[in-house]
């Protein structure tokens, strides 16, 4: 009766964790050699542990990444990619994004810019980070709705507490004045205290013809180009190889 009272009060202070291992250490005779302290202590990492992995499915889900199961362990180092293992792993411990730097990947279609890109996303939300995947185009058009029903302001400050954010397709058509000025004002956002991820078919030397305005484009460039990791991919479309 006590134990029944002792479970049903775990999972009203919502400790679902902590009630699992309880149940768990009713079924182990074995358990009884264990300290009190060594089986409050299992309890503890039990809820820890449940609490860490609803985060990170919170996160992920958040994040809508496209590639969801993209992750830097599957990542195709065969040669002629132009990747290097190293920086892969440097790029997977996160400290990057905790030292608000930024990445830039680049190559042709079908590379595999984006799949790398969600790669990145997804092994920031597994370290407890927040992240978000955007299209360029979308971007634009998720900008202008918040303008014309007066949430800009709202969703450019939620835009600016994502701890990394993949903008993807970056160049794939010229941006009109407002949507400069819209990119300006989110990148400004994040300058130094966030990190962003863009991939683009152009090569960066030639992003700023891209951006049109030079005025604009000088003032993008130096909040993205700045303290970023370039990864510039080669070789022919990894899909036409999965295809073979």
């Amino acid at each position: 009766m006590l134990i029944q009272h002792s479970l049903q009060q775990l999972r009203t202070l919502r400790l679902e964790g902590m009630a699992r291992a309880f149940e768990e250490q009713l079924t182990q005779p074995a358990i009884t050699a264990l300290s009190f302290e060594e089986r409050l202590a299992h309890l503890i990492d039990r809820e820890c542990l449940l609490r860490d992995g609803k985060r990170i499915d919170r996160l992920l889900k958040a994040a809508r990444i496209k590639a969801a199961a993209a992750c830097l362990e599957d990542v195709d180092y065969r040669a002629g990619r132009g990747l290097e293992r190293s920086q892969i792993a440097a790029l997977g411990t996160g400290q990057w994004i905790r030292h608000h730097q930024n990445c830039l990947i680049t190559g042709p279609t079908g590379s595999g810019k984006t799949w790398l890109a969600c790669a990145l996303a997804n092994a920031a939300c597994r370290q407890g980070l927040a992240a978000y995947y955007v299209r360029l185009p979308r971007l634009f058009e998720e900008l202008r709705i918040a303008h014309a029903d007066g949430s800009f302001s709202r969703r450019l400050m939620q835009l600016a507490r994502m701890d990394l954010i993949v903008i993807d397709d970056w160049g794939l058509a010229a941006p009109s004045a407002q949507e400069r000025s819209d990119l300006l004002e989110l990148l400004d956002d994040r300058v130094g205290t966030r990190s962003t991820v863009i991939t683009s078919q152009l090569p960066i030397e030639h992003w700023h013809t891209y951006l049109g305005d030079p005025t604009f484009a000088d003032a993008i460039l130096d909040r993205v180009v700045h303290a970023a990791h370039k990864l510039a991919l080669k070789g022919e479309s990894m899909r036409r190889k999965e295809k073979a």
